[in-house]
Order: structure tokens, then sequence, then C-alpha cells
């Protein structure tokens, strides 16, 4: 089981160079690992006549099974990790559909419009701070892509481009971290219930901005003039037939209303969030169809949810759902308890400076390959135990939570946000390692100093 998940993990972080998506490696090594857990139960014991599988539970003990009870556990720990996967799922589907909503109903363009400086530093600083706020009310991905498309309307040079490009990523990153909607990594924690919204936004925040601005700081003495806009830029966004800018702004307003609301709804109700997302979007869904009821046909399908659920990247779902069925197998079987028990024999997770450097690394390594396993498998590895640095809102989740979300900007191909402006501006690995990574990773380790003062003062 362990050689087919790091098998597909390679795959995973390799996906560019063997030209083969990520999503088909995750599905594939999700289900291999379930289907050697339970062929694996074929490894019986037997005293006498009566067909005895000794399983290895997740602390090390051995427990002994009947022959066919052996299946039917392995089919409930599966079941029972498929429940937890498509809350996940279900809460990631809905909010994708929402921002493909706000995005086609030209909702983003309320925001775009209002930028109209020339000073590299002032817009530097203006697209940056609306990236790491941007990130946080939807999700780093979707902010990127959007800031990334509004760069080619009002810079002209792709030099120019790049530079504010790669900060984008820093921005979006540092922004999806603070908040239980702005990563999925984050997002998976509060599901999980590691972590609260509340908590999560109140004590990762500033570290999050830290991030941010230490790099910005940085760079901003390097820049000076004005970019040069592009020629015959009247309109960022031309409006589609019949969509008025008030019917943009309702969108727009319904939408965010409706993203923020999810949190609340959870608070409130104690059901999982995913419910508070379906029901943000059917109110959204039917706020389209009575505003768009009488414009032309051609017109209101383009405008509809179901033109938004088209939009949608299915493929990053399967992969969410491939690598996540993946852990449960290995969380099940108990190699990443015994991975846990490493741990803390090596770096002491048992204290607090052990927590930190876990974090650290864990955040690091998300430069080179998903962050999304990692975290999946931290929470595989660990259980949340009332009291101590494991507990809900413990020291390790959130530590977690900013180092997973900020790390991969080290690199441009360790966060989603940096690959999806990998191919928007077509930035080159090595620019980047040269120009942004520096600035990135001074950034981590300036939030994550923060973090541990915070943490230690207060």
């Amino acid at each position: 089981m362990v050689v087919v998940f790091v098998l597909g993990y390679l795959a995973i972080a390799f996906e560019h160079q063997i030209h083969i998506d990520k999503a088909a490696s995750a599905l594939i090594a999700g289900v291999l690992c379930w289907a050697i857990y339970i062929l694996s139960a074929g490894q019986f014991h037997s005293a006498d006549t009566v067909p005895i599988h000794m399983f290895t539970g997740a602390d090390g003990s051995e427990i002994g099974f009947l022959e066919g009870a052996m299946h039917y556990i392995a089919e409930y720990e599966l079941l029972e990790h498929l429940s937890e996967i498509a809350s996940i799922l279900f809460f990631l589907i809905g909010a994708m559909t929402i921002v493909e909503l706000i995005d086609i109903n030209q909702g983003f363009s309320l925001i775009t419009k209002k930028i109209e400086t020339t000073s590299r530093p002032k817009l530097m600083w203006i697209v940056t701070l609306l990236t790491f706020f941007m990130s946080a009310a939807l999700d780093n991905l979707t902010t990127t892509i959007v800031m990334a498309s509004l760069l080619k309307k009002i810079i002209a040079n792709y030099k120019d481009r790049w530079l504010f490009a790669g900060m984008i990523v820093v921005a979006a990153n540092a922004g999806g971290a603070w908040s239980p909607i702005g990563d999925v990594t984050t997002t998976m924690l509060w599901i999980g219930k590691q972590v609260t919204a509340k908590n999560v936004i109140l004590r990762l925040f500033l570290p999050s901005l830290i991030c941010l601005l230490v790099p910005l700081a940085l760079l901003t003495p390097r820049i000076k003039g004005n970019i040069r806009r592009p020629e015959g830029n009247a309109a960022l966004v031309p409006n589609l037939p019949g969509l008025t800018e008030r019917q943009q702004k309702i969108i727009f307003g319904a939408g965010l209303a409706g993203l923020v609301f999810v949190p609340i709804f959870k608070t409130v109700t104690h059901l999982p969030p995913f419910m508070g997302m379906m029901l943000s979007l059917g109110v959204l869904w039917l706020i389209t169809e009575i505003m768009h009821k009488h414009k032309n046909v051609n017109v209101r399908k383009k405008l509809s949810v179901i033109y938004a659920l088209k939009k949608v990247d299915f493929a990053s779902v399967l992969f969410f759902l491939g690598i996540l069925l993946a852990v449960g197998s290995l969380q099940s079987a108990g190699q990443l308890g015994r991975l846990a028990s490493l741990l803390n024999e090596t770096l002491g997770t048992d204290q607090e400076g052990g927590v930190y450097a876990v974090g650290i690394f864990i955040g690091l390594l998300s430069a080179l390959v998903d962050n999304v396993p990692l975290v999946a498998a931290s929470m595989g590895m660990y259980e949340i135990i009332p009291g101590g640095y494991f507990a809900q809102d413990g020291l390790f989740w959130e530590f977690l939570a900013y180092c997973a979300g900020t790390g991969g900007s080290a690199l441009i191909i360790g966060s989603a946000a940096g690959v999806a402006v990998m191919g928007i501006e077509t930035i080159t690995f090595g620019w980047y390692l040269k120009k942004i990574a520096p600035l990135a990773l001074i950034g981590y380790f300036a939030g994550a100093i923060f973090y541990i003062l915070e943490h230690s003062v207060f």
C-alpha cells in the first residue's frame, strides 16, 4: 500500500513532466490502496480449523478477526471515510459553482473597473492586497485566475506582468490560509473539526498578512515608474446584451454573502458546512433564474447555473477524491499511526518545538508536492485529543493550516495558484525561482515567527 501511494504521489508531483493529469494518478492510487487492503485479509493465522486474520490496529496492537469479518470491517471503514470525503467534495463543488456564476455574470468586473492607477508601486499594493482579501472570501485558485486575467487588461509589458503575477501567487496563498473557505487544506481542517472558523480567522490573520507584507515591503523600493496599459482598452469587460450593472452588483453581492454565510450557518445549526454551501447555491440559483427569465434564450443560458457547472474544474474534484481515498486506506491499515509515532520519537511532537518543526517541514515540503495529500495524511496521523497541541484549535492544527497554505509559494509548482499563473502567463520555473521564491520564503518564515511569538505571548 505504501509503495502504491508513493508511486501515485510521484506521478502527481511530476504530472507536467510525464504529461498525465494528477487526477488520473490519484484515482488509480486511491482505488488500488483499498483493493490491496481488502485482499490482505487473505493472510490468516489459525490455531485450529477456524481461519483468523491478525489485523494490526493504528496503535500497533494485533486484533484477531474471523475470515469473513475482515472484509465487512474494511467495507465499513471505506464507507465511513467516503462520508467525510463526500462532505468536502460537495462543499468544493458548491463553492466553485458560486464563484463561476459570479464570473459569468461579470460580477468581478465591478472591482477591476475601479483600478485606474499606472504607478508600479501603488498598483502592486492594490493588486496584492485585493488578492489577499478576495482569496479569503472566494478561494486562492479562483482569485488568482481572476487577478491574472485582470493583469492582461491593465499591463502591456509581459515582464511587468510576470512580477505582478508572481506576487499574486504569494498574496493568494497567504489570503487563503486564514479563511475556512480560502484554501482547500484549511477547508479540510475546518470540515474535519481540527479547527473552527472563528479561531482560524483570529489567530492566522496577522501571520498570513505578515507573510505578504514583508516580501511586499522588500520589493517596493525596487519597482519604480509607471506601467504601460494596453492600447484600445476602453472597457475592461464588455457587457453581455441585457446584463445591467445593477444585475452584476446583485449577483456579486449575493454570491459573496452566500459564501460568508456558510460558517455562520454551521455555527448556528451545527450541520456540516456543505449543507450551508448547498443552501447558498440554491438561493443564488433562484435569484439568477428570476433575474434572467425575460432575457434572450441564448443569453440566459450563458448566465445560468447550468452553464457555471460546465466551467467547474471537476478534474480537481476527482483528484481530491482519489488522494483522500488513498490517505484513508493508509489510516485504516495503521501506516499513518506508525508514521505519527515515528515523528513523535524523532522530532518530539509531544513538545512545542517539535510541533513547530513538523509544521515548517510540511509547509516547505508542500512547495515540492501537493499540500492536499500532506494535510490529509496529517489528519490521518493524529487524532483530535482534548487538551494539548492536538485538541480542536490546538497549536498543531493552526500552525499546520498556516504552513501548508503559504509554504507552496516558495516554488511556482508548489500550489494550484502558482500552476494557474504559470499557465496563464507562461512564467518559467527558473524566473520564479530567482525573482519571487526568495521573497516568498522570507515571508513564509516571517509569518511563522510572528505566529510563534504571538502564541508565546497570548
